[in-house]
């Protein structure tokens, strides 16, 4: 759930509210506390240089909480960064559960590795390396699945496909959540430019929820987010 408050040329631009990350201390200060594995991986990951694309603390326990929730044995992340969501999805795992997290990039995923395995989670997370779509590809070919809950939070130009693979991989009850898909209004412009989303990235959000809005397979809503990480909004839907 990275992202700022303000977009690029050709969309709306939001001006951050100082209370925002203001309110997200005050929940993470009530509701979570001190957190020394997450405060450490996220601290390893900007020493690494991987900079500030992490969900927040209050996301990150969200995910956790639908994760536990839905009883996940069996959860998919697209997009692993340094780990910190996945951190927060393997902290739901039911006994005996997995985690599967695909990171495009070599050195995200080793940094990611190695984060997890001091946070006591290695044990019970596959960090794939390579492009999504052809993991995704690959896991559906080995009969991997049906997850319980699916987490996409990778190029938002592909997140169609990666929607329809993951409803192959999923069955009546999958809890899928997309991230970043407000980017402070910018949604709203057919014409809009976001370069956090890359060349057509915003037209490509568009596409994924006419997409998800057409799908007799899925049960969906979108919730906006302002807070620490600006104005943005995650997709939630259900395989029925």
């Amino acid at each position: 759930m990275d992202g700022q408050a303000s977009t690029g040329a050709g969309g709306p631009r939001a001006t951050a509210d100082p209370r925002w990350s203001e309110i997200d201390r005050y929940i993470a200060d009530r509701l979570i506390g001190h957190d020394p594995p997450g405060e450490a991986l996220l601290a390893a990951s900007a020493a690494a240089g991987l900079g500030h694309g992490a969900v927040s603390s209050a996301e990150g326990r969200l995910l956790e909480l639908l994760a536990r929730a839905r009883g996940a044995r069996r959860i998919l992340e697209i997009g692993t960064h340094g780990g910190y969501s996945t951190l927060c999805l393997a902290r739901a795992l039911a006994a005996g559960g997995r985690l599967t997290t695909l990171e495009l990039n070599a050195r995200h995923a080793e940094v990611a590795r190695a984060n997890l395995q001091t946070a006591g989670f290695g044990d019970v997370v596959d960090v794939r390396v390579g492009r999504a779509i052809d993991t995704l590809e690959a896991l559906r070919a080995e009969g991997a699945g049906p997850f319980d809950l699916i987490f996409i939070d990778a190029d938002k130009q592909s997140n169609c496909e990666y929607f329809e693979l993951s409803l192959e991989l999923s069955a009546p009850g999958t809890v899928m959540l997309a991230d970043n898909v407000v980017r402070a209004g910018v949604i709203l412009d057919p014409e809009g430019q976001d370069p956090r989303l890359g060349e057509g990235g915003v037209q490509a959000l568009r596409r994924f929820f006419e997409l998800v809005a057409a799908s007799p397979r899925v049960r969906a809503t979108a919730i906006q987010t302002v807070g620490s990480k600006g104005h943005d909004g995650f997709l939630l839907a259900v395989v029925i």
